[in-house]
């Protein structure tokens, strides 16, 4: 039976690897076989724009139709000035919340070709694998109450809510284990409990979970610290878990470690492994129309998406090979090029992924 994988290119650099990324699933659908149907639809700046909302009605829809989402990226300083509830992150976090998506995983892997882009020394980082699982749909971003009040004196004052329920940390604390049992077996749990009440709850509610888990060794580190040994020592960490703010920091200061945050893919999924896929980097405005950003993350999202949703081991594997082929031929984005290598720009890029996919 054909899946759907429904397209949001989203704003910014967005349409520009997205459309590389599509070429891949094109290939694959054309050429091996790949049984899938595309749509598309908007969300995030060009959704507001088009129907004043950054996430319709009729997007959702699609999107809990289909069978796995591939999105590009959202944002930019054009909607900034919008109201806070109708910017486009917002439709990235809706859609996040509304499709179930707690489970994101962001692998921090170094190629080999691109030891060299690191800012770290080669000998710190060579090897570096590491998957960090962020809570997606709770904590501090989705709290409430929240917002902003003033004071009887006039002051403004700013607040956020950092909230988790027992069951929310439980379950995002076994896709960890379960990740880790398939990898190293080694998992460590960041929080901030020596300050945070809430995260004094979510080490109680890992230390239980990892009861289930005795082959799994488990470990715990305050984020200060985890920030600082992620620089230091990153290959101590396999597999990391945490909360929605801390992960969403911790996984863009790995993401650097690998020389990069243009060539880190990321799944975010629900309960049943449906989900939606997306490079963690941004919308990039600064570059948007240029043909210059890095397709690569968007690409290996799609590995992730045939892996996790449509359970194409083989299909992601082929990608991931075709992405390894073009690094080997000296191929590199404005933002992983180094001397002796050859710059190209976005299509050219996704053009020779294609052909290393066709080559085999």
């Amino acid at each position: 039976m054909s899946k759907n994988i429904l397209v949001l290119p989203g704003d910014g650099i967005g349409p520009e690897i997205v459309n590389e990324a599509v070429k891949v699933l094109a290939c694959l659908r054309d050429e091996f076989g790949l049984d899938i149907d595309m749509d598309e639809a908007l969300i995030g700046g060009a959704a507001y724009d088009a129907a004043g909302d950054p996430l319709p009605q009729s997007t959702l829809d699609m999107a809990k139709e289909s069978d796995a989402v591939l999105l590009g990226a959202v944002g930019g300083p054009k909607w900034e000035p919008l109201d806070i509830s109708v910017r486009p992150e917002k439709g990235l976090l809706g859609i996040r919340k509304e499709l179930g998506l707690f489970a994101n995983l962001r692998p921090a892997i170094l190629y080999p070709q691109l030891a060299d882009a690191s800012t770290l020394k080669a000998e710190v980082v060579a090897g570096l694998d590491i998957m960090i699982v962020r809570e997606l749909t709770g904590g501090i971003y989705f709290g409430q109450p929240r917002g902003v009040r003033e004071l009887e004196n006039g002051e403004k004052e700013g607040f956020n809510t950092l909230i988790y329920k027992e069951s929310e940390v439980d379950r995002i604390v076994r896709v960890a284990m379960d990740i880790a049992m398939k990898r190293n077996k080694r998992l460590c749990s960041v929080d901030k409990a020596n300050v945070l009440e809430c995260t004094e709850m979510w080490r109680d509610v890992a230390v239980k979970v990892g009861a289930d888990y005795p082959e799994v060794e488990l470990s715990h580190m305050y984020v200060d610290n985890a920030a600082m040994q992620l620089v230091r020592a990153p290959k101590q960490f396999d597999v990391m878990v945490t909360t929605n703010m801390f992960g969403d920091i911790l996984s863009d200061c790995a993401s650097m470690l690998t020389g990069s945050i243009g060539m880190l893919p990321s799944a975010s999924l629900d309960e049943n492994g449906k989900g939606m896929y997306e490079p963690i980097h941004g919308s990039a405005p600064d570059i948007a129309g240029q043909g210059v950003a890095n397709p690569l993350a968007t690409i290996l999202s799609v590995a992730m998406l045939l892996r996790y949703s449509l359970n194409e081991e083989a299909m992601a594997d082929r990608v991931e090979q075709a992405v390894n082929k073009t690094l080997d031929q000296g191929l590199r984005t404005p933002d992983i090029y180094s001397e002796g290598t050859q710059k190209v720009g976005t299509e050219a890029m996704g053009d020779a992924v294609v052909a290393a996919l066709r080559a085999g």
